[in-house]
């Protein structure tokens, strides 16, 4: 008898317990009751954007008759600081990673004696006179994407504002720079955006630019900077001359600093 009550006994604790343990496991769920979620903590709402620059139209070419007398010199020398790293700007300096700057605007691409360009360079510079404005222009944007193959490994200065007053202020580091040509007032007007931006030629008429070609614009400037009215930081330009309209190689810009 005795030993009947203690297996009950026994079997009894054990149903409790499990009774127990279910109770705990209904009440649990019952105050912890677990909502689906409507919407994930790391889900985020991105708004699609157009990829930056998609919209706008190609870049025209400056007016350069009209932005170089207004470009502001001391900005450009400011922008200067970002090609000291690889090349020196003194008369008479040293090559460095890259050539020497001094005299670069209107000297022919691949030429600067004692720098070994790379064949990409050499053969720019064989289809191509000199660094006029717009080549620069267009070469200081992108070096590795308007000559594919140079050693110039600069990503490049994309605000055109910039280009413009770093070309005026390397005209300054010139013995003869090069004539600025005679403004275009007409295509700048038509083509001068509402930020403020320099100036470009309007769609599908060229830039008054001295090209590669080696024909001349009407002179606007030719001595030195600083000497005249419109050299570069000059405040006030000449007054629109003849619109100077260059050949189709002109627009077609391919040279690099050299």
């Amino acid at each position: 008898m005795s030993d009947n009550l203690g297996f009950n006994k026994i079997a009894g604790a054990v149903l409790a317990t499990g009774l127990a343990v279910l109770g705990l496991r209904e009440l649990s769920d019952i105050v912890y009751k677990k909502e689906p979620v409507a919407k994930p903590g790391y889900a985020l709402d991105v708004q699609e954007t157009a990829e930056a620059g998609a919209a706008a139209g190609p870049e025209l070419p400056p007016d350069w008759g009209t932005v170089l007398p207004a470009a502001n010199v001391e900005a450009g020398k400011a922008q200067a600081a970002k090609c000291q790293s690889c090349h020196n700007l003194d008369k008479g300096g040293p090559n460095q990673t890259g050539p020497n700057l001094w005299d670069v605007i209107g000297r022919k691409p691949g030429s600067h004696p004692g720098f070994a360009y790379s064949g990409a360079m050499t053969d720019f510079g064989a289809k191509n006179a000199a660094w006029d404005y717009q080549h620069l222009f267009e070469f200081i944007k992108a070096p590795g994407s308007y000559i594919n193959g140079t050693k110039m490994t600069f990503v490049g200065i994309k605000k055109a504002e910039d280009r413009v007053n770093l070309i005026a202020y390397l005209r300054t580091l010139n013995d003869s720079p090069p004539a600025i040509p005679a403004p275009n007032p007409a295509a700048a007007a038509a083509a001068a955006p509402a930020s403020g931006a320099p100036a470009s030629a309007a769609p599908g008429a060229p830039a008054a630019v001295t090209g590669a070609s080696g024909a001349k614009p009407a002179v606007v400037a030719t001595g030195k900077p600083g000497t005249n009215a419109s050299a570069p930081g000059s405040a006030q330009g000449p007054k629109a001359g003849a619109a100077q309209q260059p050949s189709a190689q002109q627009q077609n810009p391919g040279n690099s600093p050299g």
